[in-house]
């Protein structure tokens, strides 16, 4: 597509005597699209975020960024990963956690300000000089985004974000990036096995086979925005589009 801000050409990659873990994947995630990976455990779904951040050189293929090749880590980039407790520091406050996402060359006035802003953005900037240990799962997983989205990055990466919550926690943090994603526009990967979420979330979905994974279908998923847990999820759209999309991830086959 034109105006792809990150593309997959022919990616593949092998651990060592492990066996492939993806094989010639191909696929664009359009600029201030909000794409989806789903697939079953083991596909390969982490290795391909690692790759489209730069973490992971693939064994073959190539992956681009805004028309460049990665070679390193990518440029502008936020990322958030499944497990919260691992990621943020528990010896940093929640404001010196935010603040830990901006460049040292930043004015300290400024990196407060900024941080404060985005910490409000995800509800806790009354919650600054707390610590993490002090807040619960979603507040810590809310401090997590809050520091991947304080550069203003033009790609925002997902891994499993909210695997790790209780299914309320999931549903509030769910709208929360949906939220997000159409005030500040930015570009977002996000990998998961849950289909529900898949179609809830995504402008598109796409299925990755079981390993060595491949992109095996790619669904427009044409739900109106803003979307809400209640009205969407019950919508013949929204269950016509999961019974397709698990249809085909259910198949199980490259």
């Amino acid at each position: 597509m034109s105006d792809s801000l990150l593309s997959f050409r022919g990616v593949g990659h092998r651990y060592g005597s492990d066996g492939a873990a993806l094989a010639d994947v191909d696929f664009d995630v359009a600029a201030h699209e909000l794409a989806v990976i789903v697939g079953p455990s083991g596909s390969g779904k982490s290795t391909l975020l690692r790759a489209a951040a730069g973490l992971l050189l693939p064994t073959s293929g190539e992956v681009r960024l805004d028309g460049a090749e990665l070679t390193g880590v990518a440029p502008n980039l936020g990322m958030v990963f499944q497990d919260y407790g691992r990621s943020l520091f528990p010896w940093l406050r929640v404001l010196g956690n935010v603040e830990f996402g901006l460049p040292k060359s930043i004015p300290s006035h400024e990196r407060r300000d900024r941080s404060m802003r985005a910490l409000a953005s995800v509800g806790l900037d009354t919650n600054a000089d707390r610590y993490p240990w002090e807040l619960s799962g979603g507040m810590q997983q809310r401090v997590a985004i809050a520091r991947a989205l304080v550069s203003g990055p033009e790609l925002l990466l997902m891994d499993e974000p909210f695997g790790s919550v209780d299914a309320q926690t999931r549903a509030d943090l769910e709208d929360l990036v949906s939220r997000l994603h159409g005030e500040l526009g930015f570009t977002s990967l996000i990998v998961t096995h849950d289909i529900d979420e898949s179609v809830y979330l995504a402008d598109r979905v796409l299925v990755l086979s079981e390993a060595p994974g491949r992109v095996t279908a790619e669904y427009e998923i044409d739900l109106p925005r803003p979307r809400d847990q209640i009205n969407t999820r019950s919508s013949p759209r929204f269950t016509e589009l999961r019974r397709e999309v698990a249809s085909r991830m259910l198949r199980r086959q490259n």
